[in-house]
């Protein structure tokens, strides 16, 4: 059945078994340092796959490693966190539906641009040592402002996650409480991008199936990953997230100039 499927979908073995390499990997990086499984994903996906089979196939897979990062600690930590980032997570979540109104209106070049330029720069000085802390009279202000960007952005080009890494690098957050509140943020977007798929028909047959398949090596690529995790010293893994967070903006610089 599930054979069939995919045949549906126009995959052969060979591009089934690399997707599947793909997101073990995208899925180990995320339980790693909590971020970067969909850019992972869809860069190496866009290479092999039909554009609407690449975002359909990490969907699922998204959404329930989100749900593992969000309550690893358990279900009180997580709405804790929720509470804590509730200003992020209501500004990203409201802007998220306004801006995607006006998704056809903004050139795909400006977006990208806008948001890739500021994050790597942001990143590459905090790696070079420069003291980019906010001050703690400062911070609502932030939380705010991080977040209605992150949903103004997220809104016409699916990606609102350095605004909040942004965030949480700039104020020193501790890195467990930062894992799990990009997995609070990054679960409440994917749910809403997987509701949105269900809708316009993009995660249905043939594409449900490969989601779907995808699941489990996205799972246990976290499961290692949060092994890593858990020996990785405070300092190194600001360090590891800073550099992934600058690769991530200079990905988005390259989309926007190379189409």
């Amino acid at each position: 059945m599930l054979a069939e499927l995919l045949k549906v979908a126009n995959l052969d073995p060979g591009q089934v078994i690399l997707a599947c390499a793909v997101t073990f990997f995208a899925g180990f990086v995320k339980g790693a340092v909590g971020f970067a499984m969909p850019l992972i994903m869809i860069s190496a996906f866009s290479s092999f796959l039909p554009p609407d089979v690449a975002l359909a196939g990490l969907i699922l897979p998204t959404v329930v490693t989100n749900f593992s990062q969000a309550f690893r600690q358990g279900i009180g930590p997580a709405v804790e966190t929720a509470r804590i980032y509730r200003r992020f997570l209501i500004g990203t979540m409201v802007f998220i539906l306004v801006s995607a109104q006006f998704f056809d209106d903004l050139p795909r070049m400006a977006y990208l641009l806008l948001l890739g330029v500021p994050v790597s720069a942001f990143a590459a000085l905090q790696l070079a040592g420069v003291p980019l802390a906010l001050r703690l009279e400062h911070r609502t202000r932030a939380e705010w402002g991080l977040g209605i960007i992150g949903g103004l952005y997220g809104g016409v080009s699916g990606i609102w996650g350095p605004p909040l890494l942004v965030y949480l690098l700039s104020t020193g957050v501790e890195k467990r409480q930062m894992v799990r509140a990009q997995g609070v943020v990054f679960l409440l977007g994917a749910i809403t991008l997987l509701a949105a798929h269900l809708g316009t028909g993009l995660l249905s047959g043939g594409r449900l199936a490969f989601s779907v398949l995808l699941v489990l090596p996205a799972q246990l690529g976290m499961v290692l990953g949060f092994r890593l995790q858990d020996r990785l010293p405070q300092a190194r893994f600001r360090k590891i997230t800073q550099a992934l967070l600058v690769v991530s903006g200079l990905n988005l610089v390259r989309q926007a100039l190379l189409g």
